[in-house]
């Protein structure tokens, strides 16, 4: 182990395990920053100083990836050591903007953030604090996440990284959004599909840049595309819409005699290492240009997976209990990456130089994007007792109004928006198509979005929900679980974002109860789990609008919400008025509403989630005041209100919400000798109810699906019924 006292060693270096003597020509090519003062890239990608000091990048993002995982003995260096010469390429061209689908490359992202001193608004600004923060409470997690400095977005299920990628580029024209994709992720088939529906629906969108890792290894055996050769590769990417494939293979320069189609550019001799990362660096440049210039574009550098690290191949994936800084191997790879002082402080120049500063103060997630005012939303209040209305339809008006408000709004769904009763939302913003068809309300300018990928809907309302725009996910609740994963990783990033940024809204329509005659395929109210444990998060909220005017009321407060993940599910049968605006309005901060209420000589609350589930539940009010007993009908809108504040994690949002119905409050809407809590999907909804009531009480909920010819009868399949509810309340009275 090197002395680490020397006044020439830079304060930064603080914990460097190795030093190593200046590499060769280093009095040549490293004197002078490639990046001069006030620039934000080289010059030219030909320079040769712009070529040696990427070298140096990339082997100083190898040794600090490597040390900062083996400190812990745990983490993942394999994989993004297969790239680093394209993330040091992408910095020194000035692109900041980077985007990764894979979380197992986090440690080179904290690296290369560390590096140009974003990670400092985080109090690391040591390399022994970048190892001492690694993979601890509140510091470096294990995978990307929304609250580190100067990254963009959050990485952990593969298949979602181009996403932010795509989101991104639509929101800023101009700007460079590069995004990594291991080969081991390739085979997700959201990424390429996605890719394709984005490319036609905005052919002159092309400024998001796929950066394909191709290194041969998944995370314990090959890559399912290792044995494709690189014709093989570049025809796949070419048959998916790419007009240009820029690819490097590290092989065209080795001259150590590797074995196999993957080497290793850092057991090259020192000319061939300056070789490839000039190809490479110069590859970067040019896929850059293409992209920015209006041709879509994916980068391609194959290189072997582990290249510089520790082990190679799958091996190299992951660390283990006793890959410590210690382990002969570990010390063996460290001393080869191992950087002279000189070379780290240039390093740290032409990075903090790089793209106008650190990303944590240049790339555009660390700032709130504008967004038009929409003034007051067009709410139509309909009278209580009225007609019939669709409560789809009514947000469907609601939505129209934002998206003329709104241009970089998008409403996405897979499943059509007529088919859900939001056919009024076609009719203002139009769906996105090569073909202008008035028929179907399509044209090539539009703001629908319609994949027909739940994956590729969820995917670019959340990302650009968090990267600040304001977007709106529609979906069948029985289709919505393959958007889910996404949803879900944006939602916890949004708890821990630095920054406000509008929450992501969901329209989740025709639940199961509306869908008998599709029988069980489209009956998965099961969803409602998903939910249902993510209430617990602290910035997640399902909402059961009861009606037409319930549903604008809950969206007209969604709208006004940050960083949170707001589920909406409603019916699109024509259903009864029941509430008017001010009464959802107190369902919102409460959590429920009493929609009626019969004296009798003893009470039955009914606690319902849902719409529909209303019809037999009023019956079953009638039936018990024949019988001389009370009820009281409690809608439940808003369910997470409901929880003890103890039950939630809500203080460890960025933007906290504590307001609880607080126990007297919960009293007055669910006090009573006896309670039933009826639900048309999952029981685990009512769960915050369950834990507070001290009555007497049962659960009535989905069990399973089956084809039906009508609501009625699928409720009664699943125990919905009047009848059910009197007997049981009886029951519980004795």
């Amino acid at each position: 182990m090197t002395a680490v006292s020397s006044p020439s060693i830079p304060t930064f270096c603080e914990g460097i395990q190795h030093f190593g003597p200046p590499l060769p020509d280093f009095e040549i090519y490293g004197q002078t920053p490639a990046i001069s003062p006030g620039q934000r890239a080289i010059t030219s990608p030909s320079d040769p100083n712009a070529i040696y000091q990427t070298l140096l990048a990339a082997d100083a993002l190898r040794y600090l990836t490597l040390q900062m995982t083996a400190s812990k003995e745990s983490g993942h260096p394999g994989g993004f050591a297969s790239i680093a010469e394209a993330i040091a390429a992408l910095v020194m061209l000035g692109h900041k903007n980077i985007i990764t689908e894979v979380g197992h490359h986090a440690p080179g992202f904290y690296s290369n953030v560390f590096l140009d001193r974003s990670l400092e608004a985080m109090q690391i600004e040591t390399v022994a604090q970048l190892c001492a923060r690694f993979r601890e409470t509140h510091g470096l997690l294990g995978h990307l996440s929304g609250q580190i400095p100067g990254l963009l977005n959050p990485a952990g299920p593969l298949g979602q990284g181009q996403h932010f990628a795509m989101a991104g580029a639509k929101l800023h024209p101009g700007v460079l959004f590069p995004v990594t994709i291991g080969d081991g992720g390739l085979g997700e088939p959201y990424i390429m599909s996605s890719f394709g529906h984005f490319h036609t629906a905005y052919p002159t969108i092309t400024n998001f840049l796929p950066i394909l890792v191709w290194n041969g290894y998944s995370q314990e055996h090959h890559s399912m595309v290792s044995t494709q050769s690189n014709q093989a590769m570049v025809d796949y990417w070419r048959g998916n819409g790419f007009q240009e494939v820029v690819l490097v293979d590290a092989k065209e320069f080795d001259d150590a005699h590797q074995p196999g189609a993957y080497v290793d550019s850092t057991a090259f001799s020192f000319p061939q290492r300056f070789a490839f990362t000039q190809a490479v660096l110069a590859a970067t440049d040019k896929a850059a240009k293409l992209a920015l210039g209006g041709t879509l574009t994916v980068l391609i550098v194959k290189q072997l997976k582990g290249a510089g690290v520790h082990k190679r191949g799958a091996q190299s994936h992951n660390l283990y209990p006793g890959d410590s800084l210690e382990r002969d191997y570990i010390v063996s790879a460290l001393t080869a990456r191992a950087l002279h002082p000189e070379a780290w402080n240039l390093v740290r120049t032409n990075y903090e130089r790089a793209g106008g500063g650190p990303a944590a103060k240049t790339v555009v997630t660390e700032s709130v994007l504008p967004l038009p005012d929409l003034g007051s939303l067009p709410l139509n209040e309909f009278p209580v007792g009225g007609d019939k209305q669709v409560a789809t339809t009514a947000m469907g008006a609601l939505v129209g109004y934002v998206g003329q408000q709104d241009p970089q709004f998008v409403v996405t769904n897979a499943d059509g928006n007529a088919a859900s009763g939001i056919n009024n939302i076609n009719q203002a913003l139009k769906i996105i198509h090569p073909v202008t068809d008035a028929t179907y309300f399509q044209q090539p300018q539009g703001q629908v979005y319609e994949p027909l990928s739940e994956d590729a809907c969820a995917g670019l309302a959340a990302a650009q929900a968090l990267f600040g725009a304001r977007t709106l996910w529609c979906s069948y609740e029985s289709f919505a679980i393959n958007g889910l994963p996404i949803w879900q990783t944006v939602t916890q990033a949004m708890a821990e974002l630095r920054r406000p940024t509008p929450s992501t809204i969901t329209l989740f329509t025709a639940g199961a109860l509306e869908q008998g005659r599709n029988g069980w395929t489209h009956q998965r109210p099961e969803v409602e789990n998903y939910f249902a444990g993510m209430m617990r998060n602290g910035n997640v909220y399902p909402l059961f609008p009861t009606d037409a005017n319930s549903i604008q009321v809950c969206y007209d407060w969604a709208l006004g919400t940050r960083n949170k993940g707001i589920t909406i599910t409603a019916s699109k049968s024509p259903l009864p008025i029941r509430t008017t605006f001010e009464q959802p309005r107190q369902a919102l901060a409460e959590g429920a509403v009493e929609l009626a209420a019969t004296p009798g000589d003893q009470t039955v609350v009914f606690a319902v989630i849902g719409d529909m589930t209303l019809i037999p539940v009023f019956e079953a009010a009638e039936h018990l005041a024949s019988l001389g007993l009370g009820s009281r009908i409690v809608s439940v809108v808003n369910p997470r209100q409901l929880y003890r504040p103890s039950d939630v994690a809500w203080d460890l949002c960025s933007e906290p919400d504590s307001s609880f119905l607080d126990d007297a409050g919960f009293e007055r809407l669910f006090g009573g000798d006896a309670l039933l809590a009826i639900t048309g999907g999952s029981s685990a909804m009512v769960e915050p109810i369950l834990l507070r009531s001290t009555a007497p009480r049962d659960v009535f909920a989905w069990k399973r699906g089956e084809t039906t010819a009508n609501a009625g009868q699928i409720m009664a399949l699943n125990g919905l019924t009047a009848e059910n509810f009197v007997a049981r309340a009886k029951a519980l009275l004795g």
